[in-house]
């Protein structure tokens, strides 16, 4: 671990707690953001605090599902990273602890407003608006234009070359699908996704898989979050971002405690730690480039700008719901997943 990771991880966890030799114990740990910060997190939290960290990889739809089958007997302690609306969904079924951290209070408005939107289930720990990845050679090398509008992806000359995740698996590809219903209204938005399953290479089952494959020239164009295209671009992939100028919708990436969890204390103290802005900062520092929900965390300048950006007023309440996530992932399946192409 880089010294100004584990540094930073260290005074995190020094500010709420001091460091003894009977601290120990263990936190089972749900992870849905990019398996590097996720590794980071954790080695900094158990550095620091003598706590052990179990983490598990998995997309913010696999990892509902896993909470909703762990229901009567849950092996998970906590749930962290991931689309905000499965965490509104799980907090919605009862999977979620109420807890109110005394970070809450620090906390941007859109964080605290997921927090009391969800009973306090969970709470918001990064922003992160929806967009295309383009690889810049690939494009240049078929002629191909920069895609800068929602319409712009059903233009034939990217047949086979669009990749995007498969909303029952991924948090991105259903906060895609309630962007577009937003903007559009449910029956033009379906049309145009039957339209685009026609340009559509492949459905990934992970939302940051899109997005890699652009940045090694395995396709194209991706529909991905946007900060996901800046950490491959500062590990040197020839990868750009765009946001479509007919607006989007972005994710409120959360964390949230599992109701009966069997390390429910430690899970807490891991709660609190990471709405620290020393926890914060990690993420940047292992190529993360979400917006932080503490204001109070540095910004780093690979993070998007949303003042430039064309945001729709996004109903978290509404598409958080399981009752809409459902009904919308089942009629995609139905009427767009099983096309041929």
């Amino acid at each position: 671990m880089r010294p100004l990771l584990m540094g930073a991880a260290l005074a995190a966890a020094a500010a709420l707690t001091p460091i003894t030799a009977a601290a120990q114990g263990q936190v089972n740990v749900i992870c849905s953001a990019l398996a590097e910060w996720c590794n980071g997190f954790a080695t900094g939290f158990t550095k620091a605090t003598g706590i052990k960290v179990n983490v598990a990889m998995k997309g913010s739809g696999e990892a509902l599902a896993q909470l909703v089958a762990e229901k009567a007997n849950p092996k998970t302690d906590m749930w962290f990273g991931g689309t905000g609306d499965p965490h509104l969904q799980a907090a919605e079924m009862g999977l979620t602890l109420e807890y109110k951290s005394a970070q809450l209070p620090g906390l941007r408005d859109w964080a605290r407003k997921q927090a009391e939107q969800s009973g306090y289930r969970t709470v918001g720990i990064y922003l992160g608006p929806l967009g295309f990845g383009y690889n810049t050679e690939l494009l240049k090398k078929k002629n191909m234009p920069v895609p800068r509008t929602w319409g712009d992806l059903l233009n034939p000359v990217y047949k086979g070359e669009i990749q995007v995740a498969n909303p029952a698996s991924s948090g991105t590809a259903y906060t895609m699908i309630a962007t577009l219903v937003q903007i559009m209204g449910e029956e033009p938005a379906f049309d145009y996704l039957k339209k685009l399953h026609a340009n559509v290479g492949q459905y990934t089952r992970s939302g940051t898989a899109p997005i890699k494959a652009a940045a090694r020239g395995e396709t194209g164009v991706s529909i991905s979050f946007i900060h996901d295209g800046a950490g491959e671009r500062a590990q040197g992939f020839p990868i750009e971002t765009v946001t479509p100028s007919d607006g989007t919708g972005a994710e409120i990436g959360s964390m949230s405690i599992v109701k009966g969890a069997r390390n429910a204390a430690a899970a807490k103290r891991l709660y609190d730690w990471a709405l620290t802005p020393d926890a914060q900062v990690i993420a940047a520092q292992t190529r993360s480039f979400q917006i932080p929900s503490n204001p109070k965390t540095p910004l780093d300048p690979n993070m998007p700008d949303v003042a430039k950006i064309k945001l729709i007023d996004y109903d978290y309440a509404k598409y958080g719901s399981s009752d809409e996530r459902k009904r919308l992932i089942s009629r995609w399946e139905k009427e767009v997943g099983n096309l041929p192409r």
